[in-house]
C-alpha cells in the first residue's frame, strides 16, 4: 500500500506528524494483540487473526512512509490499545475481541485526509471480521452469562427497592434488615423455582419430539414400493419425493442386513439436550446469582448501620455493582461500556426512588 502524499500547497504540519506517529504505534500494538490472540487459537480462527495482524502491518507501513522513517521519539500507544494488549495476555479472547470490535467500528481514519480509501475500507471490514469472531464466544457464553447477569441484577434492583421502600416508612433498622433478608430468600427461591421449571419443561418438550427407533424391528417387513415410512419423513417436514427416496433407502438397507443383527437406522437430527443444560444446575445458578446481588443492598444493615448512613451506603454499593454489570454487558456486546453501565444505574436507582417515595407517603411514626 503506497502512502497518500498530501498536496504540495498544504505541507504537513507538526501536528499532522504527531498524529501519524500515534497511528503508527497504535497499528503496531493492535497487530501484537491479534498475534497474541492467534497463539491461543487453532485452525481457521488462528489464520484469521494472523491475517488481521498482517493487515495492521500494511497500515503501519503507510504511516511510516509518510513520516519518512522511524520517529525519533515515538509516542505511547493509546490507553485503549494498551488495555487490549494487557487483556490479550491475561484474559479470554471474548473480552478482547469485544473491545477490538468497538475500536474498529470507531476508526479515526474516516475523517483523516492522509488515510487512503483502502485503509478506511479495511477498518470497516476488520470490524465485521472481529464481530464474527467475537460472536462465537458470545454464543458459548450466552446461557450462563444470561443467568448470571439477569440473576444478579434482579437481586440488586429488587432488594434495593425493597429496603429503600421499607426504610422510608420510618420503621426500626432491624425490621429493614429482616425485610431485606426475607426479600433475598424469597426472590432467590422464586428465581430458582422458575429456572428449574423453565429448563425442565424445555428438556421435556425436546425429549417428546426426539425421533426414536422403536419401529426399527418392523422395517424389513415394509413394502418397498408402498410403505408408511415415507409418511414419517413427510411429517417431519421433508418434501414428498425426498421422503419417499429416503424411506426406500432405509428399507432396502434394513432388508439387506443380517436378520440376526437388529437394524438401527441413523439417528435423525434433533435439538441438543446438552446445550439446554441441567434443570438443577440452572436453578442452583439462579439462586446463587440472585442471592449474591440481593445481599449487597442489605450489607449496611448487616454491619449495624442505620438511618441515612445505611441508605447512602446501600446506594453506593449497589450503584457500583450496577455500573460493573452494565459495563460488562456493554463490553461483551461490543457497545460502549460506560453507556450500558449508566443505563443499568438509572434503571436500578429509578426503581428504588419509586419505592422510597411510596415509603415516605405511607410512613409510620416510630415511638
Amino acid at each position: 500500500m503506497s502512502a497518500q502524499i498530501p498536496p504540495a500547497s498544504t505541507p504537513p504540519t507538526a501536528k499532522d506528524r504527531r498524529r501519524w506517529a500515534r497511528y503508527l504505534v497504535d497499528e503496531r500494538a493492535e497487530a501484537r494483540v491479534y498475534r497474541e490472540l492467534a497463539t491461543r487459537k487453532s485452525g481457521e480462527e488462528r489464520a484469521i487473526l494472523v491475517d488481521l495482524a498482517e493487515a495492521e502491518g500494511r497500515h503501519e507501513a503507510h504511516w511510516l512512509a509518510l513520516l519518512g522513517g522511524e520517529p525519533v521519539r515515538p509516542p505511547r500507544a493509546s490507553t485503549r490499545t494498551r488495555l487490549l494488549g494487557v487483556m490479550a495476555r491475561r484474559f479470554g479472547s471474548i473480552f478482547v475481541l469485544a473491545l477490538a470490535q468497538n475500536a474498529e467500528n470507531r476508526s479515526p481514519y474516516d475523517d483523516d485526509p492522509y488515510a487512503t480509501a483502502a485503509m478506511r475500507a479495511d477498518e470497516k471490514i476488520h470490524g465485521e471480521v472481529v464481530r464474527s469472531l467475537a460472536a462465537r464466544g458470545r454464543m458459548r457464553l450466552s446461557g450462563s452469562f444470561r443467568a448470571a447477569v439477569f440473576g444478579a441484577n434482579d437481586g440488586l434492583v429488587s432488594n434495593l427497592a425493597l429496603v429503600m421502600g421499607i426504610g422510608a416508612t420510618g420503621v426500626a433498622p432491624q425490621f429493614v434488615l429482616f425485610s431485606g433478608i426475607a426479600g433475598l430468600l424469597a426472590g432467590a427461591l422464586s428465581m430458582a423455582a422458575g429456572e428449574f421449571v423453565s429448563v425442565r419443561s424445555q428438556r421435556e418438550l425436546v425429549e417428546a419430539t426426539h425421533p426414536n427407533n422403536d419401529t426399527d424391528h418392523v422395517l424389513p417387513d415394509l413394502d418397498l414400493d408402498a410403505n408408511e415410512l415415507a409418511l414419517v419423513y413427510r411429517a417431519r417436514g421433508i418434501d414428498g419425493d425426498e421422503a419417499l427416496a429416503r424411506a426406500r433407502r432405509v428399507i432396502a438397507t434394513a432388508q439387506a442386513s443380517d436378520p440376526a443383527i437388529p437394524y438401527r437406522r441413523p439417528a435423525e437430527p434433533s435439538a441438543d439436550l446438552e446445550s439446554i443444560g441441567s434443570a438443577v444446575g440452572a436453578a442452583a445458578s439462579s439462586f446463587g446469582f440472585f442471592a449474591s446481588g440481593a445481599l449487597i443492598p442489605v450489607l449496611p444493615w448487616i454491619l449495624g448501620l442505620e438511618g441515612v448512613t445505611a441508605v447512602v451506603m446501600a446506594l453506593v454499593l449497589v450503584g457500583a455493582a450496577l455500573l460493573l454489570t452494565g459495563a460488562t454487558v456493554g463490553l461483551l456486546s461490543g457497545a460502549p461500556p460506560l453507556r450500558r453501565g449508566l443505563r443499568q444505574l438509572a434503571i436500578g436507582f429509578g426503581a428504588a426512588a419509586v419505592t422510597y417515595v411510596l415509603g415516605l407517603a405511607f410512613g409510620v411514626s416510630v415511638a
